[in-house]
């Protein structure tokens, strides 16, 4: 028997999501163009005993997730990543902030077709781990984007 999904159950889609920075980073929601949702990894700890093996969990992390966002001109997507990775390092000076000062948290929301947010996780004390600029072309009419990879400490999903 061929059973379709029930209408009570509406999808949640990979576009309805805002991802909300911290407002002293100023980057703005609508510059969002793709993120890694969390991702979680559990160890595997192996029990051994006479010929066989039990398995209990170990540690487990939160990996890092992939940020695209549209590089805009004013005020400059680039500027805004730049502000932040600077509170990590600063490559003229050499100089390292503290943890208290780069790691920020995030906000993703999931929406309903009407806008309503319908899931929430908090990312806690992200840090930046990669900043890529984007590419120049001459032949491309492509947006220009700037893509950010950030290490959560932990994730907390709110429904």
């Amino acid at each position: 028997m061929i059973r379709s999904v029930p209408f009570d159950y509406e999808p949640k889609r990979e576009n309805r999501f805002l991802l909300e920075f911290p407002t002293e980073l100023g980057i703005e929601v609508w510059k969002i163009q793709t993120l890694k949702r969390p991702n979680m990894i559990i160890n595997s700890v192996e029990i051994p005993y006479l010929n066989q093996s039990t398995y209990v969990s170990g540690r487990f992390r939160w990996e890092a997730m992939d940020i695209t966002l549209i590089d805009t001109i004013g005020p400059s997507t680039s500027q805004q990543v730049m502000e932040w990775v600077r509170l990590h390092a600063e490559s003229l000076t050499g100089r390292q902030g503290y943890a208290a000062g780069y790691q920020k948290n995030l906000l993703i929301k999931a929406l309903d077709p009407t806008g309503v947010e319908v899931e929430k996780w908090l990312l806690e004390n992200c840090m930046i781990t990669n900043v890529d600029f984007g590419n120049n072309d001459m032949s491309s009419d492509e947006l220009q984007m700037v893509t950010i990879t950030v290490q959560p400490w932990r994730c907390i999903l709110n429904v």
